[in-house]
Protein backbone atom coordinates (compact mmCIF):
# COMPACT_ATOMS: atom_id res chain seq x y z
CA UNK A 1 0.00 0.00 0.00
CA UNK A 2 1.27 3.15 -0.95
CA UNK A 3 1.09 7.04 0.65
CA UNK A 4 -1.44 7.93 -2.29
CA UNK A 5 -3.71 4.89 -0.76
CA UNK A 6 -3.63 6.54 2.38
CA UNK A 7 -6.88 7.79 3.48
CA UNK A 8 -6.90 11.89 3.35
CA UNK A 9 -8.12 13.45 6.30
CA UNK A 10 -11.64 13.63 6.12
CA UNK A 11 -12.04 10.11 5.92
CA UNK A 12 -9.66 9.45 8.61
CA UNK A 13 -11.17 11.37 10.70
CA UNK A 14 -14.49 9.28 9.56
CA UNK A 15 -13.07 6.64 10.21
CA UNK A 16 -11.85 7.30 13.94
CA UNK A 17 -15.58 8.30 14.99
CA UNK A 18 -16.75 5.27 13.20
CA UNK A 19 -13.90 3.55 15.63
CA UNK A 20 -15.44 5.17 18.92
CA UNK A 21 -19.50 4.37 17.96
CA UNK A 22 -17.89 0.56 17.52
CA UNK A 23 -15.90 0.94 21.08
CA UNK A 24 -18.96 2.51 22.89
CA UNK A 25 -21.25 0.16 21.50
CA UNK A 26 -19.04 -3.01 22.25
CA UNK A 27 -18.16 -1.67 26.00
CA UNK A 28 -22.18 -1.28 26.59
CA UNK A 29 -22.89 -4.50 25.33
CA UNK A 30 -19.90 -6.51 27.29
CA UNK A 31 -20.67 -4.84 30.54
CA UNK A 32 -24.52 -6.63 30.05
CA UNK A 33 -23.20 -9.91 29.07
CA UNK A 34 -20.62 -9.59 31.91
CA UNK A 35 -23.19 -8.63 34.51
CA UNK A 36 -25.41 -12.25 33.15
CA UNK A 37 -22.71 -14.37 32.54
CA UNK A 38 -21.15 -14.06 36.05
CA UNK A 39 -24.14 -13.82 37.64
CA UNK A 40 -25.57 -17.33 35.70
CA UNK A 41 -22.41 -18.91 36.02
CA UNK A 42 -22.24 -18.84 39.72
CA UNK A 43 -25.00 -19.80 40.35
CA UNK A 44 -24.47 -22.60 37.94
CA UNK A 45 -21.19 -23.63 39.35
CA UNK A 46 -20.12 -23.11 35.78
CA UNK A 47 -16.24 -22.28 35.41
CA UNK A 48 -16.96 -21.96 31.32
CA UNK A 49 -19.53 -19.35 31.74
CA UNK A 50 -17.76 -17.24 34.68
CA UNK A 51 -14.68 -17.37 32.29
CA UNK A 52 -16.80 -16.22 29.70
CA UNK A 53 -18.20 -13.59 31.73
CA UNK A 54 -14.43 -12.34 32.53
CA UNK A 55 -13.99 -12.20 28.65
CA UNK A 56 -16.30 -9.17 28.78
CA UNK A 57 -14.45 -8.16 31.30
CA UNK A 58 -11.21 -7.93 29.51
CA UNK A 59 -13.02 -7.02 26.41
CA UNK A 60 -14.31 -3.92 28.51
CA UNK A 61 -10.61 -3.10 29.16
CA UNK A 62 -9.70 -3.39 25.68
CA UNK A 63 -12.04 -1.33 24.06
CA UNK A 64 -11.81 1.05 26.96
CA UNK A 65 -7.96 0.90 26.09
CA UNK A 66 -8.80 1.49 22.67
CA UNK A 67 -11.30 4.80 23.46
CA UNK A 68 -8.47 6.26 25.85
CA UNK A 69 -6.30 6.04 22.74
CA UNK A 70 -9.08 7.75 20.01
CA UNK A 71 -9.75 10.83 22.34
CA UNK A 72 -6.54 12.18 21.59
CA UNK A 73 -5.77 13.67 18.32
CA UNK A 74 -2.61 12.22 17.65
CA UNK A 75 -3.66 8.74 18.37
CA UNK A 76 -0.86 6.38 17.13
CA UNK A 77 1.78 7.95 19.95
CA UNK A 78 -0.96 5.58 22.27
CA UNK A 79 -0.43 3.04 20.06
CA UNK A 80 1.53 0.86 21.90
CA UNK A 81 -0.14 0.97 25.22
CA UNK A 82 -3.16 0.50 24.14
CA UNK A 83 -1.84 -3.07 22.67
CA UNK A 84 0.07 -3.96 26.27
CA UNK A 85 -3.43 -3.22 28.17
CA UNK A 86 -5.12 -5.52 26.11
CA UNK A 87 -2.38 -7.96 25.86
CA UNK A 88 -1.86 -7.85 29.65
CA UNK A 89 -6.02 -8.24 29.86
CA UNK A 90 -5.74 -11.10 27.79
CA UNK A 91 -3.07 -12.99 29.73
CA UNK A 92 -5.30 -12.34 32.89
CA UNK A 93 -8.56 -13.97 31.75
CA UNK A 94 -6.09 -17.33 30.57
CA UNK A 95 -4.64 -17.45 34.09
CA UNK A 96 -8.27 -16.93 35.87
CA UNK A 97 -9.79 -19.12 33.89
CA UNK A 98 -7.19 -21.88 33.85
CA UNK A 99 -6.79 -22.12 38.18
CA UNK A 100 -11.02 -22.36 37.83
CA UNK A 101 -11.07 -25.24 35.44
CA UNK A 102 -8.40 -27.03 36.69
CA UNK A 103 -9.92 -26.87 39.85
CA UNK A 104 -13.42 -28.15 38.57
CA UNK A 105 -12.04 -31.08 36.76
CA UNK A 106 -10.42 -32.26 39.93
CA UNK A 107 -14.00 -32.06 41.63
CA UNK A 108 -14.07 -28.40 43.11
CA UNK A 109 -17.95 -29.14 41.99
CA UNK A 110 -19.99 -30.09 38.89
CA UNK A 111 -21.62 -27.21 36.34
CA UNK A 112 -25.14 -27.47 36.56
CA UNK A 113 -27.48 -26.51 33.72
CA UNK A 114 -28.01 -22.80 33.03
CA UNK A 115 -30.67 -21.57 30.35
CA UNK A 116 -29.53 -17.91 30.79
CA UNK A 117 -26.01 -18.94 29.47
CA UNK A 118 -26.91 -21.22 26.97
CA UNK A 119 -29.15 -17.92 25.26
CA UNK A 120 -26.52 -15.35 26.17
CA UNK A 121 -24.24 -17.91 24.10
CA UNK A 122 -26.62 -18.18 21.23
CA UNK A 123 -27.12 -13.72 21.66
CA UNK A 124 -23.38 -13.30 21.18
CA UNK A 125 -22.83 -15.93 18.64
CA UNK A 126 -25.15 -13.48 16.30
CA UNK A 127 -23.99 -9.97 17.46
CA UNK A 128 -19.81 -10.45 18.34
CA UNK A 129 -19.34 -11.04 14.51
CA UNK A 130 -20.83 -7.62 13.17
CA UNK A 131 -19.12 -5.32 15.84
CA UNK A 132 -16.16 -7.50 14.78
CA UNK A 133 -15.96 -6.72 11.23
CA UNK A 134 -17.00 -3.35 11.40
CA UNK A 135 -14.38 -2.58 13.95
CA UNK A 136 -11.19 -4.56 12.30
CA UNK A 137 -12.41 -2.64 8.58
CA UNK A 138 -12.42 0.40 10.25
CA UNK A 139 -9.25 0.21 11.89
CA UNK A 140 -7.15 -1.65 8.94
CA UNK A 141 -8.31 1.35 6.68
CA UNK A 142 -6.97 3.82 9.23
CA UNK A 143 -3.68 1.89 9.80
CA UNK A 144 -4.36 1.29 13.84
CA UNK A 145 -2.94 -1.95 15.29
CA UNK A 146 -4.93 -1.46 18.30
CA UNK A 147 -8.22 -0.96 16.96
CA UNK A 148 -7.08 -3.89 15.06
CA UNK A 149 -6.30 -5.74 18.06
CA UNK A 150 -9.39 -4.69 19.69
CA UNK A 151 -11.69 -5.94 16.43
CA UNK A 152 -9.82 -9.65 17.20
CA UNK A 153 -10.56 -9.64 21.06
CA UNK A 154 -14.00 -8.91 19.95
CA UNK A 155 -13.94 -11.93 17.47
CA UNK A 156 -12.69 -13.99 19.77
CA UNK A 157 -16.09 -13.39 21.68
CA UNK A 158 -17.90 -15.25 18.93
CA UNK A 159 -15.41 -18.27 18.99
CA UNK A 160 -15.68 -18.02 22.86
CA UNK A 161 -19.87 -17.90 22.15
CA UNK A 162 -19.67 -21.36 20.04
CA UNK A 163 -17.47 -23.16 22.74
CA UNK A 164 -19.44 -22.05 25.73
CA UNK A 165 -22.16 -22.77 24.23
CA UNK A 166 -21.15 -26.69 23.32
CA UNK A 167 -19.81 -27.33 26.40
CA UNK A 168 -23.25 -25.86 28.06
CA UNK A 169 -25.34 -27.91 25.96
CA UNK A 170 -23.23 -30.78 26.19
CA UNK A 171 -23.61 -30.59 30.07
CA UNK A 172 -27.17 -29.83 29.60
CA UNK A 173 -27.95 -32.81 27.18
CA UNK A 174 -26.37 -35.38 28.33
CA UNK A 175 -24.64 -34.39 31.47
CA UNK A 176 -21.02 -34.33 30.78
CA UNK A 177 -20.31 -31.99 33.79
CA UNK A 178 -16.45 -32.31 32.27
CA UNK A 179 -17.26 -30.28 29.35
CA UNK A 180 -17.46 -27.35 30.72
CA UNK A 181 -14.01 -27.01 32.58
CA UNK A 182 -12.81 -28.06 29.24
CA UNK A 183 -14.67 -25.54 27.23
CA UNK A 184 -13.37 -23.22 29.62
CA UNK A 185 -9.70 -24.67 28.71
CA UNK A 186 -10.25 -23.52 25.15
CA UNK A 187 -11.33 -20.34 26.19
CA UNK A 188 -7.76 -20.17 28.15
CA UNK A 189 -5.34 -20.88 25.33
CA UNK A 190 -7.23 -19.23 22.82
CA UNK A 191 -6.88 -16.06 25.42
CA UNK A 192 -3.17 -16.83 25.92
CA UNK A 193 -2.55 -16.94 21.61
CA UNK A 194 -3.95 -13.17 21.28
CA UNK A 195 -2.22 -11.98 24.08
CA UNK A 196 0.83 -12.78 22.83
CA UNK A 197 0.06 -11.55 19.42
CA UNK A 198 -1.33 -8.31 21.04
CA UNK A 199 1.97 -7.77 23.08
CA UNK A 200 3.89 -8.26 20.04
CA UNK A 201 1.43 -6.27 17.83
CA UNK A 202 1.15 -9.15 15.43
CA UNK A 203 -2.97 -7.57 14.75
CA UNK A 204 -3.70 -8.89 11.37
CA UNK A 205 -1.63 -6.28 9.04
CA UNK A 206 -3.20 -3.60 9.30
CA UNK A 207 -2.54 -0.69 6.50
CA UNK A 208 1.00 1.03 7.10
CA UNK A 209 0.76 4.77 8.22
CA UNK A 210 2.27 7.41 5.91
CA UNK A 211 6.12 7.11 6.79
CA UNK A 212 6.09 3.68 7.94
CA UNK A 213 6.79 1.96 4.89
CA UNK A 214 4.42 -0.09 2.46
CA UNK A 215 4.32 -3.73 1.55
CA UNK A 216 5.60 -5.21 -1.60
CA UNK A 217 3.63 -4.98 -4.79
CA UNK A 218 1.69 -8.39 -3.95
CA UNK A 219 2.86 -8.89 -0.92
CA UNK A 220 -0.24 -9.33 0.67
CA UNK A 221 -1.69 -10.81 4.54
CA UNK A 222 -0.80 -13.53 5.17
CA UNK A 223 -3.30 -14.58 8.16
CA UNK A 224 -6.44 -15.08 6.64
CA UNK A 225 -7.45 -11.41 7.74
CA UNK A 226 -7.51 -9.60 4.70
Amino acid sequence: MSAIDLPGPARRTALRRRIRLLVAATITYNVIEAAVAITAGTLASSAALIGFGLDSVVEVASAAAVAWQFSATDHERREKAALRVIAISFFALAAYVTFDAVRALLGAGEAEHSTPGLILAALSLVIMPFLSHAQRRAGRELGSASAVADSKQTLLCTYLSGVLLAGLALNSLFGWSWADPIAALVIAAVAVKEGREAWRGDTCCPHPLAGQGAPARGQGCADGCC
